[in-house]
């Protein structure tokens, strides 16, 4: 069979099962390595937080890894070969986001000392907002780590063959394994190794293609002939899937909630020794980031250029568009034998660290949010075995996940969009608290309810009546140059768009179908947060939040976080008299036992550099 004609498609040789579960194995390895090697430290703070010794370097490959997830590996190339380069303006958006989050948060939760970054919602407002905030984050992680599981196997199973159930299981269980035996520092140094065998994958994908085609530049020049580099539309119009300022505003703001208060990422980056390897680690993952979606994309040029004139959609050779990818490894790349299994390497490497981290994230806030409260006589061992066990818990509940994603059919991606809709109207939330100190609990609690309410009213109506093709911009296929065509020997625009019908499409839309619900889904996260602030600050004014004179300074942002971290002239607007205060509550107790030492020390610093000035 000619390459890029259409047809089936080798499946995986011994060579490959090889090198898959070399990778498997590999990854596991670590894990029992990071346990050997830390026994003797055998407590919560070395279990959840690596000790607080960790480096920027580590920090920043596995910051990156964590939600570059097998989805990224297998959807992000489709993405290209369907829509063209705009995903890759998702590279402003990765700047935006580590600047505002390594200069505004990052300090905040260092500060602060936490492990859970739920117990700010407590510190700032009270204990109910907390464990609603908790319970949020551990529905949607639970069950987006499903789909992370189930989303790549189902791919990868109809692709190679390989058997769906026993790779989900494996997955879940080599997780479970260095997460329970290893904590965080296992976590960390095995999405390094796993970022690794992605970006091979993806540099194995391009090279094998630019042999096929003739070089980068036949690449670059079919994907201009077929209008996949025309990147940059300045088209404001807020209904279009993907614009330049979809991607910039909307984009900036869905990545800031992603790594500045979930959980998976907070915890890395306050693993660090010192709040400028915190901040490091965040500048680092840019590069990662860049890196990570620049070949991804180029994946999918090299994929388009193979197959510009026999799309394997149209022509019936894969069920679906994330199946495309798996597909052009198995037609390029199967007479090298151990390649192939090179890529699903990669892909599941994604889907390793996407779950170690969502594992080992569940386990910390729960026990911080939940256990300790209940039990505040706990011994380190005790709490010791409590992670352990959580980590097998939660591993086999994502597990779990998988097997209900599985029957869900096209309320897969519903699932997924469910995610990104939740974490605007939270990050309105600590918005609310860190930057206004007039919002009180009833205004907070009434601002992340309206705000949760409008963006799955929004989320869920994209998802029922999906917006049309003037909208989403899909680019033209080709199936003329298929030696099996299944009587499809036409140029068409390609049928898919990024959301999912939940029940079947009415031939009459509501008004609101071509308007409302068709709001680019990258806005979604913007608008929960710019509902939950607005409704938070005016509940909060009608509700007496002008009174609070009580609250702790170092419970906001300060202008001496920014770059600076505690030096130059904006300390002098900080009040002595308050900082004191906030840095003797601090020092009276904290209930978090893993790194008690070092947490006084930032706070003294700053307290004294203040005070002296």
């Amino acid at each position: 069979m000619t390459i890029g004609t259409g047809g089936p498609v080798a499946s995986f040789s011994v060579w490959d099962y090889v090198v898959f579960v070399g990778t498997v194995l590999g990854a596991a390895g670590i894990g029992l390595f990071q346990a050997i090697r830390g026994r003797k430290n055998n407590n919560s703070g070395e279990f959840l937080l690596g000790g607080r010794q960790m480096t920027a370097v580590p920090v920043a490959m596995s910051l990156t890894a964590s939600f570059m997830s097998g989805i990224t590996v297998i959807g992000t190339p489709a993405e290209a070969y369907r829509f063209g380069t705009d995903y890759w303006i998702f590279a402003i958006s990765y700047a935006i986001m580590s600047i505002i989050t390594a200069e505004i948060f990052v300090p905040l939760f260092y500060r602060l000392g936490i492990t859970s970054t739920y117990e700010y919602l407590e510190m700032r407002f009270n204990k109910l907002i907390r464990v609603i905030g908790t319970s949020m984050y551990i529905t949607q992680t639970a069950l987006y780590t499903g789909m992370v599981i189930y989303a790549p196997a189902l791919a990868l199973n109809q692709i190679t063959g390989m058997d769906l159930w026993g790779v989900l299981v494996a997955t879940g269980v080599v997780c479970i394994l260095y997460c329970t035996l290893g904590g965080l520092k296992a976590v960390i140094w095995t999405d390094v190794f796993q970022m690794v065998i992605m970006l091979a994958g993806f540099v194995a994908v391009i090279a094998r293609g630019a042999v096929i085609q003739g070089g980068l530049g036949k690449i670059w020049d079919d994907c201009y002939q077929g209008g996949r580099l025309s990147a940059f539309d300045f088209d404001p119009d807020p209904l279009k899937r993907h614009t330049f300022w979809t991607i910039v505003v909307g984009g900036s703001i869905m990545w800031v909630s992603i790594y500045s208060i979930n959980q998976s990422q907070v915890q890395r980056y306050i693993s660090c020794k010192t709040l400028t390897q915190a901040k490091l680690s965040l500048y680092g993952n840019i590069i990662g980031l860049w890196l990570t979606v620049s070949l991804a994309v180029f994946s999918g040029l090299t994929m388009y250029s193979i197959y510009k004139d026999c799309d394997p959609f149209t022509n019936g050779d894969v069920g679906a568009v994330d199946q495309l990818l798996p597909y052009l490894v198995m037609d390029t790349l199967a007479a090298y034998p151990g390649v192939p299994g090179l890529f699903v390497s990669a892909a599941y490497s994604g889907t390793l660290s996407t779950v170690s981290s969502s594992i080992n994230a569940l386990v910390a806030v729960t026990v911080e949010d939940f256990v300790r409260p209940v039990c505040k006589n706990l011994t380190d061992k005790q709490v010791s075995w409590i992670n352990m066990g959580l980590s097998v818990f939660f591993g086999f509940l994502c597990i779990g996940m998988a097997a209900i994603a599985s029957l869900m059919g096209s309320i897969l991606q519903a699932a997924l969009s469910i995610f990104g809709m939740i974490s605007g109207p939270l990050l309105g939330l600590y918005v609310l608290g860190m930057f206004w100190r007039t919002a009180n609990s009833t205004g907070g609690l009434t601002g992340l309810i309206v705000g949760l309410v409008i963006t799955l009213w929004v989320g869920i109506g994209a998802q029922i009546y999906p917006p049309l093709a003037d909208k989403t911009n899909p680019l033209p296929i080709s199936v003329a140059g298929c030696n099996r065509t299944q009587d499809l020997n036409y140029t068409t625009l390609a049928p898919w768009t990024m959301a999912v019908t939940l029940t079947p499409l009415p031939d009459d839309r509501p008004a609101l179908a071509d308007s409302w619900y068709s709001l680019s889904y990258l806005y979604f996260c913007l608008l929960g947060t710019l509902v939950t602030v607005t409704v938070g600050l005016v509940v909060s004014a009608i509700t007496g939040g002008c009174k609070q004179d009580n609250l702790r300074l170092d419970l906001f942002v300060r202008r001496s976080d920014l770059f600076c971290a505690g030096c130059g002239k904006d300390s002098e607007a900080l009040d002595p008299e308050i900082n004191e205060k906030a840095g003797s509550e601090l020092k009276n107790g904290s209930n978090n036992a893993g790194f008690k030492d070092s947490q006084f020390n930032i706070v003294d610093k700053d307290v004294e550099k203040v005070t002296k000035m």
